[in-house]
């Protein structure tokens, strides 16, 4: 089955939603909401993006939000694996939190950013886990009612909103008995807005598969790193846990996880050192070195050609 398009720009709309893997929950006590935050906020200076609107659920949540420059894969792609690790290590899991990739769709502001805004900040509410909107502390709703910007881009909200904000809760209250399904209205489930903006979109966006963005390079790249970290395992007979554990003299896995995470996995430095409790000056030594020991061991690169043999793109 074929991934879906990305279609990504600057200065574009996008309502996204990322769901844990098997519907399991994502979030369970208040240090993993406020840790997201803090990624999302992070990735806010990183990426230089305008956040409209959230929604933190217990199995998935949903961003509203505005590209600067054409890299909403990136921002995801931070979001996601830095809250993965996180949790992984938190609850000393390992393996895929996210169901498969996010869903995004690219959305035209002036039809529907107030109602999508309204859609989001009714989940909970849908999902009758409070009665009213502003009783979920997971959601930007109350940022909304105070006018604050804290993570949200309160001062451009306003003017998209075309309404007194003094007027917000009134028009979401006014939703909750309304059955929407926004994605009924999209086209192909990644463009929602009128028909001659869809048409625009698909004239003048520049149309990013998957596939052909890795494909333009010589090397596999955007490997999931739970991937590498299963396939480094399974070739090397160690558990993935023992990969993460910090030595003086690290195991050759570990270090073939770190060479092979940095190769391909499009994860920065930092990200990496992260996972493994070390420096990212010491991820880039790693790499040095496992390229000499490649050069000068036949058996070592066949046990990596037999990991990448794994990476599926």
């Amino acid at each position: 089955m074929a991934r879906p398009l990305r279609l990504q720009g600057a200065g574009l709309l996008y309502h996204v939603t990322s769901r844990g893997d098997d519907r399991k929950k994502i979030f369970i006590g208040e240090s993993d909401f406020n840790k997201f935050l803090e990624y999302l906020k992070i990735s806010q200076d990183k990426y230089n993006f305008y956040l409209y609107a959230y929604c933190l659920m217990g199995n998935h949540y949903h961003l509203l939000l505005e590209t600067s420059q054409p890299n909403l894969s990136k921002i995801m792609q931070y979001i996601n694996t830095s809250y993965t690790i996180y949790y992984n290590k938190k609850n000393k899991k390992c393996g895929h939190l996210f169901q498969g990739r996010y869903k995004s769709i690219l959305v035209e502001a002036d039809v529907y950013f107030k109602e999508l805004t309204r859609y989001i900040h009714l989940n909970p509410v849908r999902a009758k886990i409070v009665a009213k909107p502003d009783e979920y502390r997971w959601s930007s709703y109350n940022d909304y009612l105070k006018a604050k910007n804290e993570i949200i881009d309160i001062d451009r909200i306003k003017i998209l909103l075309d309404m007194d904000i003094k007027q917000y809760p009134e028009f979401v209250i006014s939703g909750i008995n309304k059955s929407v399904d926004h994605l009924r209205n999209s086209y192909a489930g990644i463009i929602l807005g009128g028909k001659k903006f869809i048409q625009e979109q698909l004239e003048g966006i520049n149309f990013l598969a998957e596939e052909k963005e890795f494909a333009r390079k010589n090397t596999i790249c955007g490997v999931n790193h739970e991937t590498i970290i299963a396939a480094t395992s399974k070739v090397y007979h160690v558990e993935p846990e023992l990969l993460f554990k910090a030595v003086k003299k690290p195991l050759l896995a570990k270090k073939t996880a770190v060479y092979l995470l940095k190769r391909y996995s499009g994860l920065t430095n930092q990200v990496i050192g992260s996972m493994f409790g070390i420096s990212y000056s010491a991820v880039s030594k790693i790499n040095k070195d496992m390229q000499k020991i490649i050069s000068e061991k036949k058996g070592v690169k066949k046990d990596i050609d037999e990991i990448i043999s794994h990476f599926k793109v």
